[in-house]
């Protein structure tokens, strides 16, 4: 199943189906309690008579017991005297008590199974109370909800937008803190610390050639080990201007996108060839808004080197009273803009940091033809202190 992005109209929707649900479930609650208010009615009667035929049943039980030790009486006496009495007599007394008996034997029984189902109906009598009560709690808890959220949560949605919105930026910040701290061990590791090591072990080899060869050779050393670390520095000196390029601060935005871009040239050996344009005022700019817009130019060849395999990149800056429009163009394989990918994160940070500007960005690209990114700020952002 795919995922489905979050957005207000989605929760407006979750909202909805969960009032409706709420609301069926209300009116389940109400059936169950007038169907339980209609059993504990049959019950409440079918208790009355029970309770009526157990006072029935002791009453014809204690006339029963009455007649039964009458009826032994009369067969007892019959019995010590049945000289006196004939045998139909006997036989008579002896049926009567049996029969007598029987009848108390089987009215102690629908005595017993009377007041049993007497108890059962209580009990049940006892549960459906409960359960009418509950249920009339649970439907007046309900209206309360349904209230509160047909009332007052109409903008949750919104709210909790909001909140996602910037927990995920949050967590994406992080992430991109994290694939920094990855990249530049990775350059150190690959670059300045390999070129150090190798620095130690030419370092030990002059020392020996020294000793066994010749001073000569020695020196042709150092020449090659003095190489070794002016590329050690300057790949140093790189990474720092990656992280942070100092002369933004002291010369501004357009002197150092013309160094960053001449630096990139040279690390590349020349692939891509980027020309760069500048036009319009040199007025500095707030150095928050020169920040952002290096980084966006930054981005933007990057891509057109890592990922475009461009030959050729045009980058072109116009600084004018209404607005600063940054343009970079690459003559690379271009790619779908519609199409979404996982890990298209540069793009998204480039979207985000315009955005906080209140800027526009525009990135036409397709297949074969290359990629143009355009950006433009507005006037109202460009001179803020």
């Amino acid at each position: 199943m795919s995922k489905q992005k979050l957005t207000s109209r989605v929760l407006d929707e979750i909202f909805e189906r969960i009032i409706y649900t709420v609301d069926n479930s209300k009116g389940e609650i109400h059936r169950i309690a007038e169907d339980s208010r209609k059993e504990f009615e049959q019950l409440h009667q079918e208790l009355e008579q029970l309770k009526r035929k157990v006072l029935e049943t002791i009453a014809e039980g204690d006339r029963l017991e009455i007649n039964v030790r009458a009826a032994r009486a009369r067969l007892s006496d019959v019995s010590r005297h049945f000289k006196i009495y004939d045998e139909v007599e006997v036989k008579e007394a002896y049926e009567k008590a049996h029969n007598f008996q029987t009848k108390l034997m089987v009215n102690r029984q629908l005595e017993n199974q009377l007041k049993q189902r007497r108890d059962e109906v209580e009990r049940r009598l006892l549960t459906l109370t409960e359960t009418i009560e509950r249920a009339e709690h649970l439907v007046s808890q309900i209206s309360v909800i349904l209230s509160y959220l047909t009332d007052d949560l109409q903008q949750v949605g919104e709210i909790v937008e909001d909140a996602i919105q910037k927990e995920y930026f949050g967590f994406r910040i992080i992430e991109a803190q994290e694939e920094e701290r990855k990249r530049l061990s990775r350059e150190i590791h690959d670059g300045p610390a390999q070129m150090l090591a190798n620095v130690m072990m030419r370092s030990e080899l002059i020392e020996r050639v020294y000793r066994e060869r010749s001073p000569d050779e020695a020196m042709k050393e150092i020449r090659d080990l003095r190489k070794m670390v002016r590329s050690a520095l300057y790949e140093v000196r790189r990474i720092i201007y990656d992280l942070r390029p100092m002369a933004l601060d002291d010369l501004g935005l357009i002197p150092t996108l013309r160094k960053y871009i001449s630096t990139v040239e040279d690390y590349n050996d020349g692939k891509p060839q980027i020309s760069f344009t500048s036009l319009g005022s040199d007025k500095r700019m707030p150095p928050k808004l020169e920040v952002a817009l290096f980084r966006l130019a930054q981005e933007s060849i990057t891509n057109a080197i890592k990922h475009a395999d461009a030959n050729y990149v045009t980058v072109k800056i116009e600084v004018c009273d209404s607005q600063v429009a940054l343009i970079v163009k690459d003559d690379g394989k271009g790619f779908e803009v519609a199409e979404k990918k996982e890990q298209s994160f540069g793009i998204m940070g480039m979207k985000e940091r315009v955005e906080i500007l209140d800027g526009k960005l525009e990135i036409n690209s397709a297949i074969g033809k290359g990629t143009k990114v355009m950006i433009i700020v507005p006037q109202s952002q460009l001179f803020q202190s």
